[in-house]
């Protein structure tokens, strides 16, 4: 496949090239469009109890979304501003699509006790379609804005999707403007030539187009949440960088003994044939650590697998496709890198320019040296160090989350903020709602009712009566989910239903709890199969997934202590809010494992060609990370940039993903991959490379045997 793909790259370079233009088009043009259709709804499972009480609800009720005001800043019992106020509500009630909007001053509970702020919700009619309700939102916000006060801010249900979704958008702006010329400026001194560290950027803007596309794509036929489009752009971003990177450390090998046309159409040709299988198998590794997400039945888990799914594949697309194609008609430009020991010229990568001997790797070297000889001192001090950072996922706690995530210049977050500072603690906060069905016995409901001294209740048709539950504290906090679990145990067998933001939050920590085991079986089986396909061993495998597991567990153990218990969040711009966000730590796993597994396979790859060489598997260990180490450290720097610009936004969930990914990649291309991938090689030694006799045939019958 890989030399298909180059022989049209080679053969017809301006025809790819052409293709890819009108790709980048329909991205930055047709995929642009995701940006209107986020959602901030991320927690809902299917067929959990919570989701089918909401979804039986929802089909009786004759109310649709609602947004939320809140008027503050002055005495709002001003005789100018209760008359504005008053008359704004009376428009805004005959505004098509409006159901219901309460006068704030005669409703108890809109007024805030000091006197200096007021609440106006307004609730729109069920069944509007997707342009009613959007017309009659900016018409009710449109009119409220108007009230002539110092703060006036406004909320909620779609608008607060379409709030997130700008903001997303401008963020994403943001960190692109950052990290392209900062990532073109390292690519400058890696390469020293302007035109090799420009390709890389090219492969980089077709990485966000795919982004944009495939998100796109898959907003057609399901919700695609506000986190996901950091999240693909971030991803997509990097890896097409990687990427690239790799391709063009190898071509520039290659380059060396290309003088014609030819000859520099040959070096594409073993550039491809050689970097881009590692390109094309890494990028499986990084697919397969997020089918883990597709075992989840939530939704958002599948959602995003599936679209950092694709971006990836659109990344290795461009790798092995357009890059071939540029580098065919502008290689010849680009300056080779220098062969630093040319008679040992035999001995390099496919008999292409070895530097063994040379400066090239020496630092990586003398780190493969030290941990090869210091194995045990290097194991028992570094092992321990991740594992006390890791310790703090032992108390980890994921949460929906609230205002409080985003930044403080939002229009929801200024609500919050508002509301928080005029109205008592609770306020807005999500009733826990309790469907109570016929045959539920009174003596049930009586119990249920006593758990909540602010219980209402109301009938509906067929029989069926609903309680609100006011819990205190937060929407989903401790209290509310306690709450939660409590009714369900009230309940015995009666046909009795809870839902509401808390339960769907418990129906969620459930469902990860059921699921994760098999999530992780999983990808641990797909890494294991793909590591045993390329090396042929069966304990090179297991330690990879042993020392990748430490590394994740460290980073995540820092985000925890970080955002969850606040410390140094604020130098972030962030707060610790008790608790990390819900689609941090099962997207920073996924991720971040298949990130791990790129820099792993290119070191082995290069460790494998040595050992083949020379049969010495100590010297391989070094060989392998003098000539691999250089190349994973500006990926890994590369990487670290393109995620960091992304936290400047300031939106806790991705400043939360953005932190975990940087210190595991960070960590594994430092730590890991320098000081414990040769101590434990070294401590293995030959037995390393062993495979049981069955599983050898069959590696030698099936297994990847090509050199990388």
């Amino acid at each position: 496949m890989l030399s298909t793909l180059a022989g049209a790259a080679t053969r017809r370079p301006l025809t790819v090239i052409c293709l890819w233009v009108v790709f980048l088009l329909l991205g930055f043009g047709l995929g642009t469009g995701v940006f209107g259709k986020l959602s901030d709804d991320v927690p809902d499972v299917p067929g959990t109890e919570s989701d089918m009480a909401d979804d039986y609800l929802s089909g009786i009720s004759s109310t649709g979304e609602s947004v939320t005001a809140v008027v503050a800043g002055e005495s709002v019992s001003d005789a100018v501003l209760r008359a504005e106020v008053e008359r704004t509500v009376a428009e805004v009630r005959e505004i098509a699509g409006v159901a219901a909007v309460p006068n704030p001053y005669g409703t108890p509970g809109l007024v805030a006790r000091d006197g200096q702020a007021l609440v106006i919700p307004v609730t729109f009619e069920g069944g509007l379609s997707d342009d009613a309700e959007e017309e009659a939102t900016d018409a009710a916000v449109a009119r409220i804005q108007r009230i002539d006060a110092p703060d006036v801010h406004v909320s909620g249900g779609e608008l607060l999707g379409r709030q997130l979704g700008e903001r997303a958008q401008e963020d994403v702006k943001n960190a692109e403007l950052i990290s392209l010329p900062v990532v073109l400026a390292l690519l400058l001194v890696v390469f020293g030539g302007l035109r090799a560290a420009a390709l890389p950027l090219v492969i980089a803007v077709s990485g966000i187009a795919g982004a944009f596309l495939a998100l796109f794509a898959f907003s057609q036929v399901t919700d695609i949440s506000v986190y996901a489009i950091q999240v693909t752009t971030m991803l997509g971003l990097g890896l097409a960088v990687d990427y690239a990177l790799l391709m063009l450390v190898r071509f520039r090998e290659e380059r060396r003994h290309a003088e014609s046309a030819e000859e520099l159409v040959e070096a594409v040709h073993r550039t491809v044939a050689a970097a881009g299988r590692t390109v094309l198998f890494s990028g499986l590794t990084v697919a397969v650590s997020l089918t883990g997400l597709l075992v989840f039945p939530s939704v958002f888990l599948r959602s995003m697998g599936l679209a950092v799914a694709a971006v990836v594949v659109i990344d290795m697309l461009a790798a092995v496709t357009l890059l071939p194609a540029l580098l065919t008609r502008f290689g010849g430009k680009i300056t080779p890198s220098r062969a630093k020991d040319q008679g040992s010229k035999d001995q390099g990568e496919e008999g292409r320019g070895e530097e063994g001997r040379g400066e090239e790797g020496r630092l990586f070297a003398r780190l493969a040296r030290f941990a090869t000889r210091r194995r045990i001192a290097v194991l028992v001090t570094v092992v321990p160090a991740l594992l006390v950072l890791a310790l703090p996922v032992t108390g980890m706690r994921i949460a929906i989350g609230d205002a409080r995530q985003l930044p403080s210049s939002t229009e929801a977050r200024q609500l919050y903020d508002t509301v928080g500072a005029h109205f008592p603690p609770g306020t807005g906060v999500s009733p826990v709602t309790v469907v109570l069905k016929p045959g539920t016995d009174p003596a049930t409901a009586d119990r249920i009712r006593a758990l909540s001294p602010t219980a209402e209740s109301r009938a509906l048709p067929g029989g069926h009566t609903v309680l609100e539950l006011q819990p205190p504290g937060s929407v989903d906090g401790k209290a509310a989910t306690g709450l939660v679990e409590r009714i369900r145990e009230v309940r015995g067998d009666d046909p009795v239903e809870v839902t509401g933001v808390a339960a769907r939050l418990v129906d969620f920590r459930a469902m990860l709890g059921d699921r994760a085991p098999w999530a992780a079986l999983t990808v641990l089986a797909g890494i294991f199969v793909l590591l045993f396909a390329f090396t042929g061993s069966v304990l090179i495998p297991l330690r990879t997934i042993a020392t990748t597991l430490l590394s994740l567990g460290a980073a995540l153990g820092v985000v925890v202590w970080v955002f969850q218990d606040g410390h140094l969040a604020g130098l972030l711009g962030a707060e610790g809010l008790g608790a990390l966000s819900l689609t941090a730590p099962p997207l920073i796993v996924a991720i971040a494992f298949g990130l791990a597994m790129d820099y792993e396979l290119f070191i082995l790859a290069r460790m494998r060609e040595a050992r083949q060489r020379s049969g010495d598997d100590q010297e391989a260990v070094v060989t392998g990370l003098r000539r691999s180490g250089r190349v994973v450290t500006c990926a890994a720097l590369l990487l670290t940039v393109v995620f960091g610009t992304f936290m400047t936004g300031g939106f806790s969930p991705i400043l939360q993903i953005g932190l975990g990914l940087t210190l595991a990649v960070l960590i594994d291309a430092t730590v890991v991959r320098m000081l414990l991938v040769p101590a434990t090689m070294a401590l293995l030694g030959r037995r390393a490379w062993w495979a049981p006799r069955p599983l050898r045939r069959a590696h030698e019958r099936f297994g990847l045997r090509d050199a990388l």
